[in-house]
């Protein structure tokens, strides 16, 4: 039965089991249920045209030499058949196709295919999700038919747009605005309409990128709700009036703007992508509900949600194989590519490490041994307070390969030196590195140095710098344009930094700095190559 059936039929336990009843298992029984599916997909995998290209020959019999023979892979080692969306050569049939962007300046889009067996994970996990999300207690929920959900996310071919598909089959949720008509809208228009439905006919669920949650709750803060004219007040449902008009009195009371808590009473709240833990404080105060954080991907499908403590996400067992990249061993790998770390199990990590994770999608997926490129800290292998035995995971940030800033944008070296080389900047060696400023959000922040007799006013030369370097990231990269459209987020700073600083730097350690986040010893290490009172140019 769908959980509409079962709703019903006022069957909450069997439904709390059926959805999410993983949080139950023990780390043996979640293990059998990996590798179980594990040896089904590598069956699938071995035998198609595409694992043939990747394996090279060999035919692993287990788990273990699976792991053995078939290399760390990333998106390079797909793209010749997926792009081409070659369906005979893959492990399963695919019913849809997945789309998002890859890397800017190099690759337009990467794709992903997705079988029928995935979705339905993805529809029953999507659903555990929404019960946790409307959860205070193990065992409790508060989701109902009919029930609206305000929707920031992106529709199909992008992978949050299977969210409403999927959850239509299960049970009556309403959408603000309606999918189909959101198809069709920007990505503005559709938090502009959805908010002016919310206001009208009240809403239970928000779903959105943190970072987008939190600038479409600013811009509601800071128009109220008393601009609107009589018209739109017309539209509005009698109880919406009647809160309109209390947010108004207590606001002016408390001599502060309204907040959407003041006019929505939200069941559930849910956020993903990268940068979460920098708007969830926030996102609460303005909601008066503690934001749940999930996660998803392209490639991956959904693997993880957080439960009603809120403290930590657990991985579905059914969406992918899990195995994990040391810190440790992920920072000599970005040194060395040739080198070979060996990864752990779900049953092998420890509380408290970093890891990078390296996913097999399940279930007929293409993915195998696939760095994905985020990293996560162990926050705990067994949880007192919900009851788990099973390793929960903070979401970390990207590889230091790569620069996402609020899940918006992925900066890669290539990125860089392709705005670089357009710009003809006079630019002699640069670094580059995610940082935060005082309000705790993320900006990238690049450190150059330009070639000698290049400029010689230094503060208009950041200036110079900044301004044209934006203009050429927003024209190789669609999604650093849309930082600033959406979010109205600038998020370049740069820093000159004196000549000679990077050729004092290999003089004195024997090497170069990496590129991309180079450690922050390293990074504070070449800044202290300048005179100590010597500091310039910063914006």
């Amino acid at each position: 039965m769908s959980l509409g059936e079962r709703l019903q039929k006022q069957e909450y336990r069997e439904i709390w089991n059926q959805y999410c009843g993983f949080l139950d298992l023990s780390i043996s029984e979640y293990m059998n249920i990996q590798k179980r599916l594990m040896e089904e997909q590598m069956e699938l995998f071995c035998s198609c045209g595409l694992g043939a290209s990747i394996l090279k020959g060999k035919k692993p019999r287990t788990i273990e030499e699976f792991r053995k023979m078939v290399p760390l892979t990333t998106y390079e080692d797909y793209a010749d058949i997926l792009l081409q969306k070659q369906a005979q050569s893959l492990p399963g049939n695919p019913v849809i196709w997945i789309q998002t962007t890859w890397e800017g300046g190099k690759h337009p889009t990467k794709a992903a295919p997705y079988t029928r067996s995935m979705l339905d994970t993805f529809r029953n996990n999507v659903v555990a999700c929404l019960l946790l999300a409307t959860s205070r207690e193990k065992g409790h929920f508060s989701y109902e038919e009919g029930d609206k959900m305000l929707y920031g996310l992106a529709p199909l071919p992008y992978a949050t747009g299977l969210l409403p598909l999927l959850l239509g089959e299960e049970t009556d949720i309403r959408f603000l605005p309606d999918v189909k008509d959101a198809v069709n809208m920007t990505f503005s228009q559709r938090n502009k309409l959805g908010f002016k439905l919310a206001l009208q006919k009240d809403v239970e669920l928000f779903f959105g990128l943190g970072s987008v949650a939190y600038a479409v709750s600013q811009s509601l803060t800071a128009g109220g709700s008393g601009n609107s004219d009589l018209s739109e007040l017309l539209k509005c449902e009698p109880h919406m009036l009647y809160r309109m008009a209390k947010a108004k009195r207590l606001s002016k009371k408390e001599g502060r703007p309204i907040l959407p808590r003041d006019l929505f009473g939200l069941k559930g709240f849910m956020v993903a992508g990268t940068d979460n833990r920098c708007y969830k404080d926030e996102l609460e105060q303005l909601w008066g509900v503690r934001p749940m954080e999930i996660f998803a991907g392209t490639e991956p499908s959904l693997i993880g949600t957080e439960s009603w403590t809120r403290d930590g996400m657990y991985f579905f067992p059914d969406s992918c194989f899990y195995e994990f990249i040391t810190e440790k061993d992920m920072e000599e790998l970005e040194e060395h590519p040739d080198f070979v770390p060996q990864t752990l199990l779900m049953d092998e990590v420890a509380a408290g490490e970093k890891y990078e994770l390296v996913l097999t999608v399940l279930k007929g997926g293409a993915f195998a041994r696939y760095r994905c490129g985020d990293m996560y800290r162990c926050v705990g292998l067994s949880n007192r307070e919900d009851g788990t035995r099973i390793p929960r995971f903070e979401y970390i940030d990207r590889v230091p390969s790569i620069i996402d800033i609020a899940g918006f944008t992925r900066i890669s070296e290539n990125g860089i030196k392709s705005a670089i080389r357009l710009s003809g900047l006079p630019v002699a060696d640069w670094v580059a590195a995610k940082e935060f400023n005082e309000k705790n959000r993320p900006f990238l922040h690049l450190y150059v140095e330009v070639e000698r007799g290049a400029f010689t006013q230094q503060a208009v030369s950041a200036e110079i710098l900044k301004e044209i370097l934006s203009t050429y990231f927003k024209y190789i990269d669609q999604d650093y344009r849309d930082l600033k459209k959406i979010l109205g987020m600038d998020p370049l700073v740069v820093t000159i930094l004196r000549c000679g600083s990077f050729d004092a730097y290999r003089e004195k350690k024997e090497k170069g700095i990496r590129h991309m986040n180079p450690p922050k010893r390293e990074l504070a290490e070449l800044i202290r190559m300048q005179e100590s009172n010597w500091e310039y140019g910063r914006r």
